[in-house]
């Protein structure tokens, strides 16, 4: 099958077929196929086989892309050497775009492309080829595939895909520096022509920056590029296909170049000098004003300190790292009388500087801070300012001078000051001032050996102006003088044993004294005078302050005497000397064989050789015997009242509960008390199981008893109340006649239960009048506190029983 091109490919055709048909012609013989298309036919007998004519196979046409034309654009044809040209052959196409945008005149092989082809949306088309016969429409020939390619044209301009552009560049930066680059891209065929070979240039900002033709370089264009007379340029750059010929199309975009800050620029003040008040009373530390030295560079290159050439004395400098400003502060206290004016000389450095634009000039600046202290009211001034110390004998008199305190007025006009003391550090009152000298005098008498120092506080304020004040420590010393006699530590006692042999040491007797004389003290010893006609003992004295008691003489007798009194005399050295005589009280005491004091009292020493330790742990013994024999005494005793209260509490017979009133109710135990009615008769509880005593019974129920009759039967004779009626009756004129009592209506009465009750009696007492069935004699078996009960129950006995 043969295809067959227009325009163009037909002199490309010739050319390629020329040059294929010869290499062809020189292939083998046995070669049976072409390359996109044939057919091999079998003669009768399959061992032989004949070549068929073959013509000169195309795959490929070519369309032009943006056709404009009105009639569909002549593609190609394909035609097979079997077409005889008596139309039996039909040419089918298929693959991408047949039938829509690619059609095939089925008789002729025509191609035509009905639409607009664009080459950068598709560059190219495969499509199979296909000659069948028109009546059976079986294949004559195997499938071709070729392929359409869309022919590029110049129609698409440049564009700058990575837009905007932001570059940067150091100011200052030498001729040729690379800032960045640009890249246009150009959807034209690369490989065809010159469409998409894109040259660049630069339209707007040449002056100072140029791009590079080929590659889109952008580099500086000059060497004094400033940051602080322009700190950005806007570049224009276009990009032409065509590589820049007549006819290529182009496209641009805008480069922003930012140029960076180096530290080309030092610090300036803005003024050379700079003026500031201040009150010589502001503390130290107060702020007195702020200066700023100015950069044109940015960033950390206008990063600067400050520091004080000339007035550091007074004043120190700091940085606020926040407004990079210079704070002048005060260092020392200012005085207005001293110097009212002071000139602070303040530079201003660079933290970061770059050594490349060192030859520029020095990267620092200076400037002059004038301070003027203005005057105030400041309080008096004490002289020395740390306080005072003074020193006084106690022996001085009241009035006496201590010392003299010195302030003064610092101002200008030197007011007159006016002193006081702080009376909350002298609350005694010992000290006094003179207002206007000064001068501190004794008030009281002060004594050393009670307080040796006085510390006080002196006020030094302005006549005219209490709040002009200030104060000052004195210390006031208080000097010894020898006005305490010494005398002897304690104990003055000592001990001796009675086997004591003649210029033994038994005691070493010291000395003390109140004073403390700056020479130190010196003591001297004798006996006293009373003392010289002793003949048991001697003093010696070792001169250190020290004396030694010796024994004159042996045999000592404690029984005899067991207690010596031995009056010393002590003198001290002090100008006047004072002297006082103290008794050492010296004890006989018997030793042992070694020496060692057993006892210094003859009565003690019997008793203690009579209780031995035995004695004392029998003594001990016999009291803790003591001790428990009364606890269980009393533990007895408590627990035998108990039992009388528990008894006292169950006998209920003593109290009389009244129900017929709206008071407490069973509760109330506030009855009336029958003990007096119980002292009338004796109710002694009955000794015998078998029946109640008579004689136990009152007598007005023995009465009835008896007078049963001679056979039992008869009834029981009527009780005589007339005793307890006459004692009721005596009880209640009483209680009437005593307001303290409740009414008699608060009384119950049991005696008698009336004769005219429509409920008749209730009570069980009248089963002794009655007949009853029932036997009660089982009472007598509960206990001795249920046979007076039972003594009422018990059946009436017969006759001849009674008798």
């Amino acid at each position: 099958m043969v295809f067959f091109g227009r325009g163009r490919a037909w002199t490309l055709l010739a050319t390629l077929g020329l040059l294929c048909c010869c290499n062809f012609n020189k292939s083998r013989a046995s070669r049976t196929s072409g390359t996109i298309s044939g057919q091999v036919k079998q003669e009768e007998g399959a061992s032989s086989l004949e070549r068929v004519k073959r013509g000169w196979v195309w795959n490929q046409f070519f369309v032009v892309e943006e056709y404009t034309g009105t009639e569909p654009l002549y593609v190609g044809k394909i035609h097979t050497d079997s077409d005889v040209g008596e139309g039996n052959i039909k040419y089918t196409i298929s693959g991408e775009g047949a039938g829509s945008i690619f059609l095939i005149d089925e008789l002729t092989g025509d191609i035509h492309a009905t639409e607009r082809l664009d080459r950068e949306e598709k560059a190219f088309y495969t499509l199979r080829a296909q000659a069948r016969d028109r009546l059976t429409d079986e294949p004559l020939e195997p499938e071709s595939e070729f392929v359409i390619k869309v022919q590029d044209i110049n129609d698409s301009e440049p564009q700058f895909l990575e837009g905007p552009y932001i570059g940067s560049v150091a100011e200052l930066s030498p001729i040729g520096t690379s800032v960045m680059k640009v890249t246009a891209s150009d959807a034209d065929d690369p490989t065809y022509g010159n469409s998409a070979r894109v040259v660049y240039s630069v339209l707007d900002g040449e002056k100072f920056f140029t791009v590079d033709r080929h590659t889109g370089i952008i580099m500086t264009a000059v060497a004094d590029l400033d940051r602080e007379t322009q700190d950005r340029y806007e570049l224009v750059v276009k990009a032409t296909d065509m590589a820049g010929q007549m006819g290529g199309l182009s496209g641009s975009t805008t480069v922003t170049i930012v140029i960076t800050d180096v530290n080309d620029n030092p610090p300036r003040f803005p003024q050379k000098m700079y003026q500031f008040s201040v009150s010589e009373g502001a503390a130290v530390g107060t702020p007195v004003g702020r200066v700023i030295a100015t950069d044109a560079d940015m960033g950390e290159n206008t990063d600067m300190s400050y520091l004080i050439r000339e007035g550091g004395e007074l004043f120190k400098v700091t940085t606020d790292v926040e407004t990079q400003e210079a704070v002048v502060a005060i260092k020392k206290q200012l005085d207005f009388e001293s110097k009212r004016t002071h000139n602070v000389v303040v530079e201003a450095v660079n933290k970061h500087v770059d050594p490349r634009f060192v030859d520029l000039g020095s990267f620092r600046d200076q400037t002059i801070v004038r301070v003027s202290v203005s005057d105030v009211d400041e309080p008096p001034i004490f002289q020395p300012a740390d306080g005072t110390t003074m020193e006084v004998q106690e022996d001085a008199k009241v009035g006496a001078l201590v010392g003299v305190v010195t302030a003064r007025d610092p101002d200008v006009k030197n007011k007159p000051i006016r002193f006081s003391i702080d009376r909350t550090t002298d609350q005694e009152m010992i000290f006094y001032i003179d207002p206007e000298s000064g001068a501190i005098t004794l008030g009281k008498i002060v004594d050393r050996e009670i307080a040796c120092w006085h510390n006080i506080t002196v006020k030094a304020e302005e006549a005219d102006n209490h709040t002009m004040a200030s104060f000052s420590p004195v210390s006031i010393r208080i000097l010894d003088v020898n006005d305490n006699p010494p005398e002897l530590a304690t104990p003055s006692e000592a001990s001796i044993c009675e086997d004591a042999k003649p210029g033994q040491l038994i005691h070493t007797i010291s000395v003390v004294d109140r004073d403390e004389p700056q020479s130190g003290h010196r003591f001297y010893f004798t006996l006293a005078p009373e003392a010289s006609s002793n003949r048991h003992f001697t003093l010696r004295d070792v001169k250190d302050n020290t004396a030694g008691i010796h024994t004159q003489r042996s045999g000592f007798n404690r029984h005899e005497q067991n207690v010596y009194f031995l009056p010393i005399l002590v003198v001290d050295s002090g100008s006047p000397s004072l002297s006082s005589t103290g008794t050492l009280t010296i004890h006989v005491c018997g030793c042992d064989t070694d020496g060692a004091i057993q006892s210094c009292n003859a009565t003690a020493y019997v008793m203690s050789a009579a209780l031995s330790p035995g004695a004392l742990i029998a003594l001990l013994v016999c009291m803790l015997i003591l001790i428990v024999l009364v606890l269980l005494i009393l533990t007895l005793k408590r627990h035998r009242k108990g039992q009388r209260m528990t008894e006292d509490e169950e006998d209920m017979r003593d109290n009389v509960i009244k129900y017929n009133d709206e008071g407490g109710g069973e509760q109330d135990t506030q009855a009336y008390d029958m003990s007096a009615l119980r002292n009338l008769y004796d109710f002694p509880e009955s000794k015998s199981d078998s029946g109640p005593d008579i004689r136990s019974l009152p007598q007005w129920l023995q009465a009835n008893r008896v007078g049963g009759g001679a056979d039992g039967a008869a009834a029981a004779a009527p009780a005589d109340f007339s005793l307890f009626e006459s004692y009721i009756r005596k009880k209640v004129e009483q209680a009437d006649a005593d307001l303290s009592v409740p009414p008699y209506d608060s009384f119950q009465t049991y005696a008698f239960e009336g004769s005219s009750s429509p409920a008749l009696s209730l009570s069980s007492i009248n089963t002794l009048s009655t007949t009853s069935e029932q036997d009660f004699s089982y009472l007598s078996d509960w206990g001795p506190r249920f046979r007076q009960l039972a003594g009422y129950y018990a059946p009436e006995r017969p006759e001849k029983e009674g008798s």
